[in-house]
């Protein structure tokens, strides 16, 4: 909450901020990992793609870009086909399934280890009473938190509850504490904190940290899901499967709207998965990100009829010299 920098780009360059140490790392280009096999489409004329023919490497991180509209999806879409018969992680930004109440901690599934918490610290009261969708509703909203009023030709208007100003629950849930907090204040903790608030309960820290991993430590446990971007979205699901090994994960432009700072963890993240034996295909715009990968098959040339076509497929570093991508131009451009 507090402005660490105000100048001129730079300015800002040479500035001790998080900002300014970023934006002066260089792009590298690390060694590409040697596949594992090859994923192959031929011949796929969906949409604006002319009839492409391409392949992916398993078992390493592949990039898709482009310009917006060249046929990145489209593409994707094809590969999704080719694996139809094995299971794949599909991290959409999409919210279907979300609904008001529906927040990362229902997500998480840590509220029923969190009643039994409160339970047990206030002699043994009904785990039901801290259930906002059950016995500890506040009565007003359901618990909602807010109330709606549907309108008949408009979207509906949605205001904070007047009687239990967003917390959920009623008050005769609200005067038990665990650890002096009732159970509005520890749902209402950033992921940070309920990380240093819960590090001696290891079923619920586990949890927890998975959304630390992808860089969502500045949520907190009861925001509805419904608020949260595409990309914030994508990255919570993303959460709940860091664990495999051996499988094939679609990721749809996962660093949108995050910091350099965030975009680093998430590239961290995303190699330790490679490392795992796991396969990526992702399709993105950041060039940190793109560099960092292991192979990258660039569309284009522009959008619509005027793309559809493999501008470039291989190691990001010889995109750059490779005059068809408009991805290693780019890339060049940064570097130069």
């Amino acid at each position: 909450g507090q402005v660490t920098f105000t100048g001129t780009y730079d300015e800002l360059l040479r500035s001790d901020t998080i900002t300014g140490k970023m934006l002066r790392e260089k792009i590298t280009f690390p060694k590409p990992r040697e596949p594992q096999s090859w994923l192959n489409v031929n011949h796929v004329t969906s949409h604006n793609l002319k009839d492409v023919s391409t392949r992916i490497p398993q078992g390493v991180m592949t990039v898709i870009s482009g310009p917006a509209g060249s046929g990145k999806s489209t593409l994707v879409q094809a590969f999704k086909q080719q694996v139809s018969d094995q299971d794949y992680i599909d991290l959409s930004q999409d919210s279907v399934g979300l609904n008001i109440r529906s927040t990362p901690a229902t997500y998480l599934n840590i509220l029923n280890p969190l009643r039994k918490l409160f339970s047990k610290a206030n002699n043994g009261v009904s785990t039901q009473l801290f259930s906002y969708n059950g016995k500890g509703a506040c009565p007003r909203c359901k618990g909602k938190g807010v109330m709606i009023t549907e309108m008949a030709f408009m979207d509906p208007i949605i205001q904070e509850c007047e009687l239990c100003h967003g917390k959920r629950y009623s008050q005769e849930a609200l005067q038990y504490t665990y650890h002096d907090k009732d159970i509005s204040e520890v749902l209402n903790l950033s992921i940070n904190d309920t990380l240093e608030f819960f590090k001696d309960v290891p079923d619920i820290y586990k949890k927890v940290s998975l959304l630390h991993q992808v860089g969502l430590g500045y949520l907190n446990l009861s925001q509805s899901m419904t608020t949260l971007s595409g990309g914030e979205v994508q990255r919570v699901k993303l959460a709940m499967e860091l664990n495999h090994t051996g499988r094939i994960y679609f990721l749809d432009e996962p660093t949108t709207g995050l910091h350099l700072q965030d975009t680093q963890q998430l590239i961290d993240l995303f190699e330790g998965l490679v490392d795992k034996g796991n396969t990526l295909i992702l399709i993105e715009h950041n060039l940190k990100l793109i560099s960092r990968a292991d192979w990258l098959v660039d569309m284009g040339p522009d959008a619509g009829k005027f793309g559809g076509q493999v501008c470039f497929e291989g190691h990001p570093k010889d995109s750059l010299k490779d005059k068809n991508s408009r991805t290693g131009a780019a890339l060049a451009a940064i570097i130069s």
